[in-house]
């Protein structure tokens, strides 16, 4: 066995596993807890009306580099997604940025969001803490480790529950919408309008917020090599997300605040459950409530799948250790699965959810600006390049993509410049083990060697087995 051959035998994933559907169901998984909190604070920041025009500004935002990262993904089918992207189209320091980006957002998201499960397990049972966090994290790393069919399928059943939350409160609350409740914050300035109660900083300041009603499921495409058929499947997936996410996201935005008032949804820790307990549901109330959790559970549990993918692809890169792509019996990376574990664990150790998923979205943006990037630099260097699929607009849409993610990334300054800052401490540390480390430990030296590298050794693998 060559060396080559004997490198990826350590590092192989269980290809074919995932058609559109559950890949579909996985990019909703990523974002459905954003349906359940976060997002009202934006309300808070900006009122109702200048909420709406963040959310809006970001819908298109997601949208367009959505279409752009369908087209590159069934171009360039691998794990590493926008990183992936990246490296083909900018070099190894792009690609390491891109990724970087990419693991900020994965490996801090689940542990805020596990601070929120924590939240929610000690309303419901009245224990919270590390106790919870802990046994949260080892009970779907543990899930993960049966093997991406199983987990995928876990995933969908949890993401159902979920989303059954969801229209329960819409048919529920529907009856009870009046569109003056909507504009019920009263103006703050002289300057401010009752559509705009808190002026256009308002509004800049909301983008984060709004941003959580789409958060992560840029992460499709790291599932492209186990995928059924990556070229259509990838593409058709997070499409099919996006356009789902669409309608919960139109669906909790305008019939919370229009049922019990915008000022009652952007004070709410759990803006579901209080509209229905104010309108004379408290059963349904309770039974969203739990279903909540639910939501919380799935998005945790997909990003942990998420991260696992991200971490295999740059360390079988080298730009982590390689060791964290070796995999398991059942074609798992596991180790890829647990040491960003551990890392999400201490952090949430901090309770700082808030603090903690505005780092997040900082490491989001900047991937965002990147891949969109990527897919420009792509379409100009490369018009050769094979695409099943074919971005409509194309350098347009993610021309548009890249200026509302820069845009958005100011956004978190605007609200909490700390936040910011920490993440930009994070991209200095990064750089730094890039350039005195990683950079000179890489498998390959282009990213059309490393693919080249990885499909001789995978046909010579096909031919001995």
């Amino acid at each position: 066995m060559s060396e080559h051959q004997e490198y990826l035998a350590q590092r192989q994933l269980k290809r074919g596993t995932a058609g559109w559907i559950l890949l579909a169901g996985l990019g909703v998984s990523y974002v459905i807890s954003g349906d359940f909190a976060g997002w009202n604070f934006g309300i808070g920041q900006a009122g109702w009306g200048g909420f709406l025009i963040a959310a809006i500004a970001m819908a298109v935002m997601y949208f367009t580099l959505v279409l752009s990262l369908a087209e590159m993904s069934a171009a360039i089918p691998a794990a590493g997604g926008g990183y992936s992207f990246a490296r083909q189209a900018m070099g190894p320091t792009g690609g390491f940025f891109t990724g970087l980006s990419v693991l900020i957002e994965y490996a801090l998201a689940p542990a805020a969001i596990v601070i929120f499960i924590g939240s929610a397990v000690n309303e419901l049972m009245g224990i919270d803490g590390p106790l919870v966090y802990a046994i949260f994290y080892a009970i779907f790393i543990g899930i993960h480790m049966a093997g991406v069919g199983e987990a995928l399928k876990v995933m969908m059943v949890i993401s159902g529950l979920a989303v059954l939350a969801i229209l329960m409160t819409a048919g529920v609350l529907v009856t009870e919408f009046d569109a003056s409740k909507l504009f019920d914050i009263a103006p703050t300035t002289a300057q401010a309008t009752e559509l705009l109660p808190f002026g256009w900083y308002g509004v800049w300041a909301a983008l984060p917020f709004a941003m959580w009603l789409f958060l992560a499921v840029e992460g499709v495409p790291l599932a492209a090599e186990e995928a059924k058929n990556p070229a259509k499947d990838v593409p058709k997936g997070i499409i099919g997300a996006m356009l789902f996410l669409l309608v919960t996201a139109t669906l909790v935005v305008l019939l919370l605040a229009g049922a019990v008032g915008s000022e009652v949804i952007a004070n709410s820790a759990v803006p579901l459950v209080d509209a229905l307990k104010l309108t004379g549901n408290p059963t349904v109330a309770t039974a969203v409530n739990i279903l909540g959790l639910a939501g919380l559970i799935a998005s945790f549990f997909s990003i942990i799948y998420g991260y696992s993918r991200l971490v295999f692809a740059l360390s079988r890169a080298g730009y982590l250790p390689k060791s964290l792509s070796l995999t398991n019996k059942n074609k798992v990376p596991a180790r890829a699965l647990v040491v960003p574990g551990v890392f999400g664990f201490v952090v949430s150790l901090t309770g700082e959810g808030d603090l903690i998923l505005a780092m997040a979205v900082v490491g989001a943006t900047v991937s965002y600006a990147l891949m969109s990037l990527s897919h420009i630099l792509l379409r100009i260097k490369q018009p050769e390049l094979h695409r099943p699929y074919k971005t409509p607009g194309g350098m347009l849409t993610s021309g548009t993509s890249l200026v509302l993610s820069l845009i958005a990334m100011t956004g978190v300054y605007a609200f909490d410049p700390s936040a910011f800052f920490m993440t930009i401490g994070l991209f200095v540390v990064g750089g730094a083990y890039y350039g005195l480390y990683s950079r000179n430990k890489l498998v390959a030296t282009t990213a059309e060697e490393e693919f080249e590298m990885l499909s001789v050794a995978e046909k010579e693998l096909e031919a001995i087995n």
